[in-house]
């Protein structure tokens, strides 16, 4: 198998537009008479207001000023929570983001967020059905659990039986990705590897997707990729239908230091 070198591991989402706008009125005060029985004069200003014609209302000028100091909302991607997009990255403008209903469902629904010089986070691609663990999710996740890790992890390295599909990233094509047997359901698991995106949760970053050192321990588990769907729950990974895995391969760009974020929608919106 090739091993390679590149990006750097797991560092760890709706935006918000406020627009206010400020509308003063003054009244004028009674009009007095003219000392010298001239026409009476009409004062623009309430008795003891010692501002200068034209001047704004100290209540205005407090109201502008708490404007002006107020902290302007951070971008977020579309339903992420501030907790959860505080791990995203700052050089990050690629976010896969994996979302089920809750802890224990098996389906999901992945779509590809990508972030504007302005930085706003709107949708590039999918959404596209996807596949996670048998049992759900986890925020601990253990070898063996049948759970998907939830987080923000970086992804990148692909990899597969097939030729590379236009990958931008490393492309490891290596007959190791061949699978038999059959999944939960009962379905055939062939064909599943025919192309991965390795997630990097539990993996030295910038190898094969093949690569079997584990950082965290082997206790941890690791080899979770994003792989063709086989039509039922996976043991972590997450899955999605071929062609929706091929344009995802192909999307992926290193200068966008792209990332996974996944997990239940309650977890992913805190």
């Amino acid at each position: 198998m090739s091993v390679r070198k590149g990006a750097p591991a797991l560092l760890s989402a709706g935006t918000l537009c406020a627009a206010l706008l400020l509308t003063g009125c003054a009244n004028g005060a009674p009009s007095a008479p003219a000392a010298s029985g001239g026409p009476a004069v009409t004062s623009p200003h309430a008795a003891g207001d010692s501002r200068p014609e034209g001047a704004p209302s100290r209540a205005a000028g407090e109201a502008a000023s708490s404007l002006a100091s107020a902290a302007v909302p951070v971008p977020r991607i579309p339903g992420i929570g501030p907790a959860t997009h505080a791990r995203v990255p700052d050089g990050t403008t690629q976010a896969l983001v994996v979302t089920g209903a809750t802890a224990d469902d098996n389906t999901s629904t992945a779509t590809l967020y990508e972030r504007s010089p302005g930085g706003a986070w709107t949708a590039a691609a999918g959404p596209w059905p996807a596949h996670n663990a048998l049992k759900g999710w986890t925020a601990d996740h253990r070898a063996g659990d049948l759970r998907t890790p939830i987080g923000v992890f970086r992804i990148g390295d692909t990899g597969g039986r097939l030729p590379d599909p236009g990958a931008r990233f490393p492309y490891d094509q290596d007959q190791e990705f061949a699978i038999s047997g059959t999944g939960f359901s009962g379905e055939p698991l062939e064909g599943s590897f025919d192309h991965v995106i390795a997630i990097d949760y539990n993996r030295v970053p910038g190898r094969t997707p093949l690569d079997k050192e584990r950082p965290l321990g082997a206790g941890k588990g690791g080899g979770v990729w994003i792989h063709v769907d086989h039509g039922g729950p996976t043991q972590a990974c997450v899955a999605l239908e071929r062609e929706a895995l091929r344009e995802l391969i192909r999307a992926l760009d290193p200068a966008a230091e792209p990332v996974v974020v996944m997990g239940p929608a309650p977890a992913l919106a805190r």
